[in-house]
């Protein structure tokens, strides 16, 4: 059995999400490949704001089910990032300038809104250009489709005369879910006005669909006008299962706060006569206040903030783990993705292929892991860079070069890289944080004690000796420590101004012996 063979047999029973998902689509063809030739993925994106990191992660997860999908197909696919900048500005973003040019603007195509940067030839094409700046930068494999130049080409007309021909059954479908004063107005299709050029949100009578031809009232005037090439667009829900019958989507998947919008679309596509693609609806990235992030409010971490403090494996790592549970995205949770995915990636080379294809960093690398590994972890980097105060990279690489043998950039690029990460880290978020305490009365004798022990050490002694230690003493009744993790919180408090830590054994080792008796001398003199 070849190495291929192999994983595909695990693959196929493999319980992580990606390849679970993937099945999914062995099911939607049982015969081989589609007429077209190629399984099609799809993501959206609506660029009335600025990208952010939940807009990235759709990708990602999304390129991460096409991955477990080539372990288990031969069939070739595509991956399609389709942007709706031909919705109507419903609002004017917070954290973009020029806000009043915008509402000016308010209703048009967002590919017919000036770009409050100055730089492109509409708000759209910026975000656009920002969408696809940050999907290159992780080397995505995708072909990116605007919905303005698709209309506009006729790319869509026949699926919008399949839409015109549909037209009760779409609103049989999309009434019942309205509210009463908004079913009066509502309809599948939402013309440009050739007046004011806005998206109208307005009665529409259908004349003739194969001609493509409706009627509407514009500003008191009854407009005949074709919805063919670029003269209208859809609602979200229709034009979302016009767009899946069109391009012959296979896979999409959503944010569980559009779960009713893939239901009302599903139902739509089915009466267009096409079948819905597969997915499932993943919970949301929340701010640290455990509110949903949004493009407009700009409250989330921007990718860009992710790389200047950590690897951008390590948002990978974190973005794959768990997609059906919402989680916080913010500042804090950056230090332990990074030494989880350190952790996940340690363990990797040594695990049978069934456990590798369950790793998250299988995923995270499409089961391609860069060689190397990691001899200290993130967190206790920060705490060494946490207690040199304002240090150079070079300075941090001489304590680093006393606790591992062959320490150096050009045999640790990536801890090199850490390193940058990590005092960038404490600069900004952690230095103005820092608090220590001094310590009580049993506190001090403890710290004491462990002076005393670490003066009898020899220079080279390693960190499990120290561990040894420091454990011991919180195990001694005489310094009244009711539980062990109390000695471990005194330490860093008093120490390293924090609540949590690293394992003192080892960030003594790395921090040297005579440093941390100094360290302790100052807690003593507080």
């Amino acid at each position: 059995m070849t190495a291929t063979d192999m994983i595909r047999t695990a693959a196929l029973a493999a319980k992580a999400w990606p390849y679970e998902e993937a099945r999914k689509l062995l099911k939607r063809y049982p015969n081989g490949a589609p007429d077209k030739g190629h399984i099609l993925f799809e993501t959206g994106y609506g660029p009335s704001g600025l990208p952010h990191i939940g807009t990235f992660n759709e990708v990602l997860r999304t390129t991460m089910v096409r991955n477990a999908y080539h372990a288990l197909s031969d069939i070739p696919t595509r991956l399609v990032a389709f942007s709706d900048d031909m919705d109507g500005l419903r609002k004017v973003p917070d954290n973009v300038p020029n806000q009043a040019m915008l509402t000016e603007h308010l209703g048009k195509p967002l590919t017919q809104v000036p770009d409050p940067f100055g730089k492109f030839e509409s708000f759209a094409h910026h975000n656009n250009a920002m969408l696809r700046e940050f999907l290159d930068r992780f080397g995505f494999d995708y072909e990116f489709v605007s919905a303005t130049e698709r209309y506009q080409a006729g790319a869509f007309d026949d699926a919008l005369r399949q839409v015109l021909r549909c037209n009760q059954a779409i609103l049989d479908i999309m009434l019942p879910t309205l509210r009463k004063e908004r079913q009066a107005t509502y309809s599948p299709v939402l013309p440009i006005s050739p007046k004011s050029g806005i998206v109208l949100q307005v009665p529409v009578e259908v004349i003739d669909a194969e001609a493509g031809l409706i009627r509407f009232e514009d500003e008191g005037e009854m407009i005949e006008q074709s919805i063919l090439s670029g003269g209208a667009k859809l609602q979200w829900k229709v034009d979302w299962a016009m767009r899946w019958v069109a391009l012959g989507v296979d896979y999409e998947m959503a944010g569980k706060d559009l779960i009713d919008s893939v239901t009302q679309s599903s139902k739509i596509c089915r009466a267009l006569g096409a079948r819905p693609p597969e997915g499932f609806n993943y919970e949301m990235f929340l701010d640290e206040k455990g509110e949903k992030i949004s493009k407009s409010k700009g409250n989330g971490l921007s990718l860009e903030q992710w790389l200047t403090y950590g690897p951008q494996e390590s948002l990978s790592f974190y973005a794959y783990r768990e997609p059906k549970k919402a989680k916080q995205l913010h500042m804090g949770v950056i230090p332990r993705a990074v030494d989880e995915y350190w952790q996940f990636r340690g363990n990797y080379p040594n695990q049978p292929i069934e456990q590798q294809l369950g790793n998250p960093v299988h995923h995270v690398h499409d089961g391609k892991l860069p060689e190397g590994r990691l001899p200290v972890t993130f967190g206790l980097l920060l705490n060494l860079v946490g207690v040199m105060g304002d240090a150079s990279r070079d300075q941090v690489w001489g304590y680093l070069t006393n606790y591992v043998a062959d320490a150096s950039p050009d045999t640790y690029p990536e801890l090199d890289a850490l390193i940058g990460h990590a005092l960038a880290y404490h600069r900004d978020f952690v230095a103005p944080t820092l608090q220590r305490r001094a310590p009580d009365a049993n506190e001090a004798t403890a710290l004491r004690r462990l002076d005393a022990e670490l003066a009898a050490l020899p220079a080279d002694a390693t960190a499990e000796d120290i561990q040894n230690i420091v454990y011991a003493i919180g195990k001694d009744e005489a310094f009244g420590f009711a539980e062990l993790r109390d000695w471990f919180k005194a330490l860093y408090q008093t120490l390293l101004g924090a609540d949590q830590g690293p394992r003192m054994g080892s960030f003594i080792a790395l921090y040297g012996i005579d440093n941390s008796r100094k360290l302790i001398a100052r807690a003593l003199a507080a």
